[in-house]
């Protein structure tokens, strides 16, 4: 019989002692170590995501239920950390500033942005949902933005998911009032990331960006959005990155600085300041990115899968595949399948 989401969250959430949570995920982390305070309080970096068990977990969308009763230091991450308190209320705090979060609400949390969420009671349901920057193509965020009079709140979203540059403080705190149809979206995502088969990954993706559609959509009726993002004006970095998007097997440096009339060494600069990025290495992010969804929803042979993203030398593939997503393409494609079954 298949366990009920509210049976499934409920199992999950026990209290947790963080040295216990430490000391499992310690091998999967450069350090475990803080690597900061905030008054007197130590700040944890963790760039992993992990599952209810605290398993590694290598998917570009992960949810996790929150521990009952259990104190969760300050932490960041480099992606980007939804959340959102599906029973009951929780307290999130940004640096020094508290969030109340009622049932219902989403707090977009940014990229390296510092926070933690206050122990919850024993009745409340809290969930993470993490998304990685591999989690949409710029082309899918885009569509935020296009065709939206709303461009305040769709421009905001669309900084906080696309943002691969360090956006300290970042988040955007969505008041639902609990509205009926973006709850059951939420649930809808958790359904399918708990009961997964070979379309749910596709599914989760689609039902995330009709969230964002619904969140821009409410807020504009009801304005009840708190935000801090950069003020960066994107529309350059965003018309370099598609273009990397949609030419990464073949593209070179000099080919696409001569594509936007700019001088080589000035783009590689330009890039490098504007993401934390280099030329290069946004190629092997979008290359790897691509390999991922044929590994997930082909049977190409890997070797093929290199050469179609750009790769003539398989080993160099492999070595950079894991580089960027921690686990090696065969490893990949058997825990996809794995999760698809």
């Amino acid at each position: 019989m298949v366990k009920s989401i509210m049976e499934i969250l409920r199992s999950n959430n026990s209290p947790r002692e963080f040295s216990n949570v430490l000391e499992k995920v310690e091998r999967n982390e450069t350090s475990t170590k803080p690597t900061k305070t905030i008054n007197g309080k130590p700040v944890y970096r963790f760039f992993n995501t992990y599952n209810d068990d605290l398993e590694l977990n290598t998917n570009p969308i992960s949810i996790s239920v929150q521990p009952i009763e259990s104190e969760v230091p300050y932490h960041y991450h480099n992606f980007v950390d939804i959340v959102a308190p599906l029973i009951g209320n929780c307290t999130a705090v940004i640096n020094d500033k508290e969030i109340k979060m009622q049932q219902g609400d989403l707090l977009f949390v940014g990229n390296h942005t510092i926070h933690t969420v206050e122990p919850i009671g024993s009745n409340d349901i809290v969930i993470d949902i993490a998304l990685r920057n591999t989690a949409f193509s710029l082309n899918e965020l885009n569509s935020l933005l296009h065709d939206n009079r709303q461009t305040n709140i769709s421009g905001m979203l669309f900084s906080l998911l696309s943002d691969r540059n360090y956006g300290e403080g970042q988040y955007s705190f969505f008041k639902t009032n609990n509205n009926s149809k973006i709850s059951r979206n939420i649930w809808d995502i958790i359904d399918e990331y708990y009961h997964p088969d070979k379309e749910s990954d596709k599914i989760t993706r689609l039902e995330i960006m009709v969230l964002f559609s619904r969140l821009i959509r409410e807020t504009a009726k009801t304005n009840n959005v708190d935000w801090k993002a950069s003020d960066k004006k994107r529309a350059n970095i965003l018309s370099l990155l598609l273009y990397i998007e949609n030419n990464y097997a073949d593209i070179t440096l000099d080919e696409m600085a001569k594509h936007f009339g700019y001088n080589s060494n000035y783009l590689s600069s330009f890039l490098k300041k504007s993401t934390g990025m280099t030329f290069i290495k946004l190629v092997h992010l979008q290359r790897v990115n691509a390999a991922a969804e044929y590994l997930n929803y082909t049977s190409a042979p890997i070797e093929r899968i290199s050469y179609k993203v750009g790769y003539e030398n398989p080993s160099y593939f492999y070595k950079i595949f894991k580089k960027v997503l921690g686990i090696s393409p065969d490893l990949y494609r058997q825990r996809a399948q794995s999760n698809n079954d």
